[in-house]
């Protein structure tokens, strides 16, 4: 479990920062899933999105949309998955709230429809129960 100490969240790289609010700050991922895949994250050393206040909750979604028009500027992306793991079950590898905001570009995958779904493979294609 990261504390402040060992977080790498905790005291990002400043010149890695894209944009930043009094309580959270945003920086591409260290493995990007796709070309502009960012973390928003807040400056308080907390690790769970029910753990934070209604002020860093506003914070980080104001955050997550100028990040958003950013990245529309400097790489057009198509849409976006904006997702949370929460918890070491829900996939969290850093002990750091973080969210991740990935742009998504037509043909970037052959078939996009489920997008979180496929944590779930085989509940992902919902819409093939009906082709049977």
């Amino acid at each position: 479990m990261s504390t402040e100490a060992t977080c790498p969240f905790c005291r990002p790289d400043p010149a890695k920062v894209l944009l930043e609010n009094e309580l959270a700050f945003a920086f591409y991922d260290g493995f990007p899933v796709t070309l502009g895949h960012t973390l928003v994250v807040p400056k308080r050393h907390v690790a769970s999105f029910f753990d934070i206040s209604a002020e860093e909750q506003a914070a980080l979604f104001d955050l997550v949309g100028k990040v958003r028009e950013l990245l529309l500027e400097q790489h057009a992306p198509d849409a976006f998955n904006i997702g949370i793991n929460d918890g070491v079950a829900a996939g969290q590898t850093v002990l750091h709230l973080h969210i991740h905001l990935i742009p998504r570009y037509a043909g970037d995958t052959e078939d996009p429809r489920g997008g979180v779904r496929w944590i779930m493979p085989v509940k992902a294609p919902y819409w093939k129960r009906d082709e049977r």
